[in-house]
C-alpha cells in the first residue's frame, strides 16, 4: 500500500461506526491527514510513530486550503507512504472526496475510496428518528445548506422539494444552520404547511449530542433557546414527529448527557470513561496522577529471584501486577517463576490483570476490595502465622495492610514495585470545561486522585463547588472529606463497575 492513498469516511462522529475496513487501513498508514469532524479518538487507532496532519477547518479557519491539502497527499504518496486521508461522513457526500480522487489520479497516485456512514442518517437514528418510516416516509433527500459561495442563485428546488416532503419524504440538510431562515422560507414559500414537523441534531452520534423538534415554523426559535449550533443535521418531515418505543436507545441511557469527569492514571481512565461512555455520558479524562518505575530494581530484582522462598504473594492493584509482569520479562523469567507460591489479589482488576498479563489465576481474594479486607479474611481462613509473604505494591500505599499481617505473626517483606506522582497539569479541555460550568460530576476511584486534583485546582478549586462527587469507597470518601469535598454517592463495592453503578443509582434518583 505504500505511495497511495486510502479516501475513508470517518463516520458521523461515533468511533465505533467507521467501517471495518476503514479501521485496517487507519491502522496500517503511514500518515494520517484528517479533518475537523473526525473523531479524534480514531486516531488514537493509527499505528504507532505514524505522523498525524490536521488539515481541518473550524470556525472558518482553514488549516490549509483544499488546494493545499491535494497538493499534501501527492506529495506524501510521493515519499512512498501509505496515506490515510481520514473524512468526517462520507467522503463523497457533500464532502470533496471526489475533487481529491480525481486531483490525485490526474497526478499519478493510486487511490480508493472507503464509504463511510453519513450524518444524515446516523444522527437521526441516534435522536430517535428514522429517516423512512414505512407508515409515513417512503423518500428522503440529502440537501446541502451550504452551496458554493458566489452562485448567484440556490440550485436547491425547493419547490419540488416542498412538494417531495408534503407527499410523505423526508428532506436532511447538512450544514444548514446558518441558513435555517431561509430554509424555512423557501419550503413554507412553495406550499409546505408551517407546522410540518422538523428536528436539529447537533453533535449527532456522539455523547454530547444534542437535539430539538417541534413545528418547522418554531425550529428556529426552538434551537435558539437550546443554544445548539453547528455541526447539526436540520429534518423536515413527519418522521421528525415520530415517538415510538425504542427509538430512543441513545438518548434514554440511563446517563446520557451527564458530563463527568475521570481522575484515574492516564493508564487505567480508558475502562472507566468507556463504561461511562456506553451508558450515555459525556466524558472528560484528566489524569491526576502517573505510574513510573522504582528509583531502582536492586532489591525487587532480588526478591524476584528468591520468590520460591514464600509462601504468599500479596497484589493489591493491577498496577502493580503490570510492574512484576515487565519486571519479570525483563529478568529473562515468566509466570513460571512464581510457581509454588500461592498468590493473593485485592479487587476484580488486579486479579484480571493477573490473568491476562500472567495467565495466574489468583488463590485468595477478598470479598471487599480494601487492603484491610485481605488481611482480616487471610488471616482467618488461611492462617499466615510463620508464613513469609511479599507484598508487592505502590509508594503511597497505606501501612494498615503489613501491619494487621505482622500483628498476626507472618514474616512481611514490602517492597515498592511502582511510584506514582502528580501529573503536571490538568489538560486544557478540563479546565475550560470546569470555567464554563461543563461538567456535572467527578469521579475519584483513590484518595491520591482526589488530593491531587485539588493540589492541580490550587486557587481554582472552587471551581468544584457545585460540581456532584462519586467515590469509589471509604478510604477515599474519607480522604475526601478531610479535604472538603463532599461525596455525593459512594459505591458500595469498591471497584469501577460498582462506581458506575452508584452514579448510575444517584442521576436516576435525582430524575425521579
Amino acid at each position: 500500500m505504500t505511495g497511495f492513498v486510502s479516501l475513508i469516511g470517518a463516520g458521523p462522529g461515533d468511533p465505533g461506526l467507521i467501517t471495518a475496513k476503514g479501521l485496517d487501513r487507519l491502522r496500517v498508514g503511514d500518515v494520517v491527514v484528517f479533518d475537523a469532524l473526525a473523531n479524534p479518538r480514531l486516531l488514537k487507532e493509527a499505528k504507532p510513530g505514524a505522523r498525524l496532519i490536521d488539515v481541518g477547518k473550524r470556525g472558518g479557519d482553514h488549516k490549509l486550503t483544499q488546494d493545499q491539502t491535494n497538493a499534501l497527499l501527492v506529495e506524501l504518496a510521493g515519499e512512498g507512504l501509505a496515506v490515510v486521508r481520514l473524512k468526517g461522513g462520507d467522503p463523497y457526500l457533500f464532502g470533496r472526496g471526489a475533487e481529491e480522487a480525481a486531483y490525485l489520479s490526474r497526478h499519478g497516485v493510486g487511490c480508493e475510496v472507503i464509504p463511510g456512514i453519513t450524518s444524515g442518517i446516523a444522527a437521526p437514528a441516534y435522536a430517535g428518528i428514522p429517516v423512512t418510516h414505512r407508515k409515513v416516509a417512503s423518500t428522503v433527500t440529502f440537501v446541502t445548506g451550504h452551496e458554493q459561495p458566489g452562485k448567484a442563485e440556490t440550485a436547491v428546488d425547493y419547490r419540488s422539494l416542498a412538494g417531495l416532503i408534503a407527499a410523505g419524504g423526508t428532506a436532511c440538510f447538512y450544514m444548514g444552520i446558518g441558513q435555517l431562515p431561509r430554509i424555512v422560507a423557501s419550503l413554507t414559500e412553495h406550499g409546505l404547511r408551517c407546522d410540518m414537523p422538523a428536528a436539529v441534531v447537533q453533535w449527532g452520534t456522539r455523547t454530547k449530542q444534542r437535539s430539538v423538534r417541534g413545528p418547522l415554523n418554531g425550529i428556529e426559535q426552538l434551537i435558539k433557546e437550546a443554544g445548539i449550533s453547528s455541526p447539526a443535521i436540520i429534518l423536515v418531515g413527519e418522521v421528525a414527529g415520530l415517538d415510538e418505543p425504542g427509538l430512543d436507545f441513545f438518548t434514554g441511557r440511563p446517563l446520557f448527557g451527564q458530563r463527568v469527569l475521570v481522575t484515574r492514571t492516564r493508564q487505567q481512565a480508558s475502562g472507566l470513561s468507556l463504561g461511562l461512555e456506553a451508558l450515555g455520558a459525556e466524558v472528560f479524562e484528566a489524569p491526576t496522577i502517573e505510574v513510573v518505575p522504582p528509583e531502582d530494581f536492586d532489591e525487587l530484582d532480588r526478591a524476584i529471584g528468591e520468590i520460591a522462598g514464600y509462601d504468599w504473594l500479596i497484589l493489591t492493584s493491577g498496577n502493580g501486577v503490570e510492574a512484576l509482569a515487565d519486571r519479570l520479562g525483563a529478568l529473562g523469567f515468566d509466570a513460571r517463576q512464581l510457581a509454588g507460591v500461592k498468590v493473593a489479589g485485592v479487587g476484580e482488576a488486579t486479579v484480571e490483570m493477573l490473568r491476562r498479563r500472567l495467565g495466574v489465576r489468583a488463590d485468595f481474594v477478598p470479598g471487599r476490595t480494601m487492603g484491610e479486607a485481605l488481611a482480616e479474611e487471610i488471616i482467618a481462613k488461611e492462617g499466615v502465622g510463620g508464613k513469609k509473604v511479599l507484598l508487592l505494591r505502590a509508594d503511597i500505599a497505606r501501612p494498615a495492610l503489613p501491619r494487621l499481617l505482622c500483628e498476626a505473626g507472618a514474616e512481611v517483606r514490602e517492597l515498592v514495585v511502582y511510584q506514582t506522582r502528580i501529573v503536571a497539569g490538568l489538560p486544557g479541555d478540563v479546565m475550560e470545561a470546569l470555567e464554563a460550568g461543563g461538567v456535572d460530576w467527578v469521579t475519584f476511584t483513590s484518595s491520591s486522585t482526589a488530593s491531587n486534583l485539588v493540589e492541580l485546582l490550587g486557587e481554582k478549586r472552587d471551581l468544584l463547588e457545585g460540581v456532584k462527587t462519586a467515590s469509589i469507597g471509604p478510604v477515599t470518601s474519607g480522604t475526601m472529606g478531610e479535604l472538603g469535598l463532599g461525596v455525593t454517592v459512594e459505591a458500595t463495592e469498591s471497584n469501577v463497575s460498582g462506581l458506575i453503578e452508584a452514579l448510575v443509582g444517584a442521576v436516576g434518583a435525582c430524575a425521579q
